[in-house]
């Protein structure tokens, strides 16, 4: 029975056809996740902002969970003028439901020095001979002398010098949204802000968690008072890319083990 002859161009062919679409897609895939093409859209014109939205609406923002003290309802007391869990006998103008608009107040100025010194020095000497034994110390040849048959020296030193200077200082003011009201009537608290100067964008985001009763009079409070606090201070522009390494040689950095 004679078979038929065996085609090889076909996976030939088909290997030379799958090369350029792989190539195409890895191709997509470097623009598309290191964001050249958003960088490739701003050629010529300055970096856009983003809309002003509703910070919930974000789909990286979850609704945040923490330890909560047991309900306790309060009690209510016929013809009385001071309702149970008021902070004021008059109506308070503070922040305190979902919408409502509240100041962060960032002042950080932190410094750090610390410096370390360590100096080890060891040094050892040995000797040993064997003038006489028994007489047999004849036996040896007269190349070798008896009195100084071993002779070792060692000497070791460590130094060491380590030094850490830190400072920092950041002076942010900006308004922030009420997202979420806890259940012992703690506030989650979501600012952000955008602002461009010379085509070089700034943005500016805080979030965390406060207490309505370090709210300020003049509806402020610091950052030091905000529990779970995420302060961030960054751009995006042409001063900011030329600033970050690429991202060729960031991968260079992670991947050379020299």
């Amino acid at each position: 029975m004679l078979k038929q002859p065996r085609d090889i161009r076909a996976p030939r062919i088909a290997r030379r056809a799958v090369r350029p679409a792989i190539c195409l897609g890895l191709c997509a895939w470097l623009l598309t996740g290191c964001g050249t093409l958003t960088k490739l859209s701003e050629v010529g014109r300055d970096p856009a902002m983003t809309p002003t939205d509703d910070p919930t609406k974000d789909p990286k923002w979850r609704p945040l969970t923490l330890p909560m003290p047991a309900p306790q309802p309060s009690p209510t007391e016929a013809n009385a003028l001071w309702r149970s869990g008021s902070r004021a006998f008059f109506k308070d103008q503070r922040a305190a439901q979902v919408g409502d608009i509240v100041t962060v107040l960032v002042n950080m100025n932190d410094s750090a020095n610390l410096k370390n010194n360590t100096t080890s020095t060891r040094a050892s000497t040995d000797t040993a001979g064997m003038a006489n034994f028994f007489g047999l110390e004849k036996l040896v040849p007269p190349t070798v002398t008896p009195a100084s048959l071993l002779a070792a020296k060692s000497g070791n030193s460590n130094i060491g010098a380590g030094q850490i200077q830190r400072n920092e200082a950041v002076t942010l003011r900006l308004a922030g949204i009420v997202t979420q009201v806890l259940a012992n009537g703690n506030l989650v608290v979501a600012a952000r802000q955008e602002f461009m100067v010379n085509g070089e964008l700034r943005d500016l985001q805080v979030t965390g968690v406060i207490r309505p009763q370090d709210i300020a009079s003049d509806n402020t409070v610091p950052h030091d008072r905000m529990a779970e606090a995420r302060i961030s201070y960054g751009g995006r522009g042409q001063l900011t890319d030329l600033q970050r390494a690429r991202w060729g040689q960031q991968m260079m950095d992670i991947l050379m083990p020299f």
